[in-house]
């Protein structure tokens, strides 16, 4: 067995060198299908196949949640090559889709090696010629046939629930039609939302039940990476969440799309009993997927400082943050993307995460670096250190956080002591430092790991960190410092890097806390000890006191706690700082149906021309984003809708 980047690799290699054998000509090539199945070897690569059209979680490229809402900007030279940013800038249309996964175009390739029209349906398709061959293998046991089956079946619902977060409803493709289907059978229509979420529950259910699936990877140096029954009740869990969501749970934005056939394939009417039904059973799968994660060893990351003795508790506590994404298989992940490791990738998100320089002494490095650049609204929805909102922490004065301040000792671990920066960099939570780079920011690591004499960010105009070439451009003056592993260095010479890889991490532990005190809350608890019992989990490795707490002692609107909308605002916000830079807020923010509404208000930074500091810190607009209704669900191509005139289109397009 190979570990799953290996398996990944040779999955394209099978692809490129030998896609007449596997890909292209299946099924209509009976003799190549027979092939393909004859031998346990050849039946492997197929299913290597079936696993590298996962999802790039982890690419700048690919996965449209971290260009395509409102957390990230892309440079000048980047701007024009990520299709996701065409997403959020208003470009989306029928006769050019950007992030077309249904027919693999324009960043929907689900496959890196085979360019263009290879979509989510291509995946689904792959994963059925497996399963209807996989019982012809004559030299495998059992048992391992029984977990190929499971791996496959479980990716076959991932593929239907990546369509179905984009699209909406979409064609269930149980089976792969027959060779000699009419062209009647070959349009489809859209099956309906609740049929497409009962699918893929009922296949995730199947996997979770068969007993050949192993609950964790044991064999670690060859299997990491594989699909475990942790892996399927944890996805289990955002399925439910996603389908338990006001996008998707009774969204009245939608009624009256009905196709041909009469049918209304969104199913908006729902009672307020069906709705809280959905809630119900999200809740039951993630305490289920709760308790057999920490059965299973799985615990929130904590740095063990190892080879760095006597670090400040300050660094250490941003290290429990950075390190919970860069550390790779760490025993908070518990799945991590083997098809997308962070690093060294083209548009890379962690190198374009860094600073140009933090010392003048890599300016001549020509690695494309500095890119990705952090909105200040971003910035500001991290808590103060109090653990509440600025705006409602009555000792943080909100209406002047663009005021300027000098460091002191007290904060030389987090801001270097004597420069000047400006108040809303002061006083707030250690998420806020170890995930964000900003001017006069410390910046442990990157070859500096002596607390008392690390890099600084020197972000004004002619100094280290400013922008100076077309090709490493930061739009706004902060960095998505979490995305950087902090062993990562710039070489000094003319190019060159020695960069610390990990995977992107899909579902991590305080996936499932979070997203269980979400549907506690929703779903009608009120204790409230037991409702942020886990939030206060996630916040005690974040160094702040519990949520009832932090309210009562801190926030000008305590009652917050006494109402279910207070509740949800709070465990969201929560999700959205725990999960900043990770590809989530995007597909939240899109579920809560606040996406309306949040992502086109203007993306702003500092005044980058500034010199002094007093010139630096003035906000200045960026972009304005565009996102109306219609933007919820992806439109089928018009080329789609021409070849299968039974496909209704989505609303708005």
């Amino acid at each position: 067995m190979k570990s799953i980047k290996q398996i990944i690799l040779i999955a394209l290699v099978i692809v490129t060198s030998a896609c007449n054998d596997y890909i292209d000509v299946v099924p209509d090539n009976v003799a190549t299908l027979d092939n393909a199945f004859a031998l346990r070897n050849e039946a492997e690569k197929y299913l290597f196949t079936c696993y590298s059209y996962l999802p790039r979680h982890g690419s700048a490229d690919y996965n449209p949640a971290f260009f395509g809402g409102d957390e990230l900007i892309p440079g000048i030279d980047m701007a024009n090559g990520i299709n996701p940013r065409y997403l959020i800038i208003g470009r989306q249309g029928i006769s050019t889709v950007y992030m077309d996964f249904w027919d693999g175009y324009n960043g929907g390739q689900m496959q890196r090696s085979s360019g263009d029209g290879k979509g989510a349906y291509d995946a689904i398709r792959d994963c059925n010629i497996f399963l209807e061959n996989i019982g012809r293998v004559p030299d495998m046991t059992e048992e391992e046939r029984q977990r190929w089956i499971a791996e496959v079946e479980f990716l076959k619902a991932y593929y239907h629930f990546w369509l179905v977060k984009q699209y909406g409803p979409v064609i269930i493709v149980d089976e792969n039609l027959p060779i000699d289907a009419g062209i009647e059978d070959v349009k489809q229509y859209r099956n309906t939302l609740d049929e497409c979420f009962d699918y893929i529950v009922e296949l995730l259910d199947k996997v979770i039940a068969n007993e050949y699936l192993p609950d964790k990877i044991t064999n670690e140096a060859e299997e990491l990476g594989r699909v475990t029954r942790m892996i399927a009740k944890a996805v289990k869990c955002e399925v439910l969440i996603n389908r338990a969501s006001p996008l998707f749970n009774g969204n009245t934005f939608y009624t009256g799309m009905k196709d041909k056939r009469g049918i209304e394939i969104f199913n908006p009417n729902k009672s307020e009993e069906e709705k809280l039904q959905c809630w119900i059973e999200a809740r039951d799968a993630c305490l289920d997927a709760i308790q057999f994660a920490e059965g299973l060893g799985h615990k929130l990351y904590y740095y063990t400082p190892g080879e760095y003795p006597g670090l400040s508790e300050e660094t250490l506590a941003k290290l429990n943050i950075r390190m919970t994404i860069t550390d790779k298989w760490n025993t908070e992940v518990i799945w991590g993307d083997a098809n997308s490791w962070v690093g060294t990738q083209s548009k890379d998100l962690s190198l374009h995460s860094l600073p140009r320089d933090l010392d003048l002494n890599k300016i001549k490095n020509t690695t494309q670096r500095n890119n990705y650049a952090v909105p200040i609204k971003i910035a500001e929805q991290f808590y103060s250190k109090n653990g509440v909102p600025i705006a409602e922490d009555k000792t943080w004065n909100y209406t002047e956080r663009y005021k300027l301040r000098q460091a002191t000792e007290k904060e030389k671990y987090l801001i270097k002591e004597g420069e000047t920066t400006c108040q809303l960099n002061f006083d707030r939570e250690i998420r806020y430092y170890a995930s964000l780079g900003f001017d006069r920011g410390i910046w442990f690591g990157q070859g500096k790991t002596d607390d008392n004499s690390c890099y600084y960010v020197q972000g004004r105009f002619g100094e280290a960190a400013a922008n100076s070439v077309r090709n490493s451009w930061n739009y706004t003056g902060l960095w998505a410092k979490k995305l950087v592993h902090f062993k990562t260095v710039i070489s000094e010479g003319t190019s060159g890097q020695t960069a610390v890889e990990y995977p992107f991490p899909i579902v991590r532990l305080s996936s499932l806390y979070l997203w269980y005190a979400e549907a506690l809350n929703e779903s009608g608890e009120t204790d409230l000890g037991k409702v942020f019992e886990y939030v206060d989990k996630v916040r005690k490795r974040a160094s702040l006191n519990g949520v009832e707490e932090s309210w009562k002692a801190y926030s000008t609107n305590p009652d917050k706690l006494n109402t279910l909308i207070g509740r949800r605002e709070i465990i969201q916000q929560e999700r959205l700082i725990e999960f900043a830079f990770e590809g989530q807020r995007y597909w939240d923010m899109r579920r809560w149906l606040r996406a309306h509404t949040e992502f086109p208000k203007p993306l702003t930074g500092w005044n980058l021309k500034g010199e002094t500091a007093e010139d630096y810190y003035n906000e200045t607009t960026v972009l304005t984003p565009v996102f109306r209704i219609k933007n919820y669900f992806t439109p089928l191509s018009e080329i789609e809708l021409r070849r299968n005139t039974n496909l209704l289109q989505n609303y708005g397009w």
